[in-house]
Parts: structure tokens; sequence; C-alpha cells
């Protein structure tokens, strides 16, 4: 029997599970996971229709949404605005 990598790119195929992902990745993970995360949502949706929303060349936003990377936090907003993403605040509840 042949298997296939899991890839939740291959997952996130609407707009209300690209949402539903980040949201609880931005609740349960770190710094780190979330920036993965919106590299899997930028896949999921096409780097090349990223970039040109963003301004940024293909490469650019490869590194800047690969492991380990530290992007400025103006880029996370570029590629959030790009996916249809924002972020919103809420109190915490006691």
């Amino acid at each position: 029997m042949e298997t296939s990598k899991f890839d939740i790119a291959d997952y996130l195929d609407s707009n209300e599970m690209i949402a539903e992902y980040l949201n609880t990745v931005l609740e349960e993970g770190n710094d780190t996971d979330i920036i993965t995360a919106i590299g899997h949502i930028a896949k999921a949706i096409g780097m090349t229709k990223i970039a040109e929303q963003t301004g940024m060349s293909r490469p650019s936003l490869y590194k800047a949404l690969s492991e380990g990377a530290k992007p400025q936090f103006s880029t996370i907003m570029k590629v959030l605005k790009a996916v249809g993403g924002q972020i919103q605040i809420n109190p915490l509840t006691a």
C-alpha cells in the first residue's frame, strides 16, 4: 500500500476552514506555530496569488513563512490581508 504525506494545505479549501484553522492555532499555538499556519494557508491559496497581492516575491514569501523564520509584523499583516483574514482582539474572560 502506498501512502502520501499529510499536508494540511490540501484541506484548507474554504474561507471557513481557513478561519477555523488559523483561530485554533492562534488560541493554542505559539509564534512559530502561527507563522507556520499562515504559510500553510498561503500555500493552499497559492503563493503566486499571495505574492501578487502583497507585492512580495514568491521566494521572499517562502522564506518569511518557512519553519524557524522570524518575519516582520508588516509581512504577517500583508499576508493575512491577502488571504482574507484579519486580527481581532477580544477581552479574556476570567
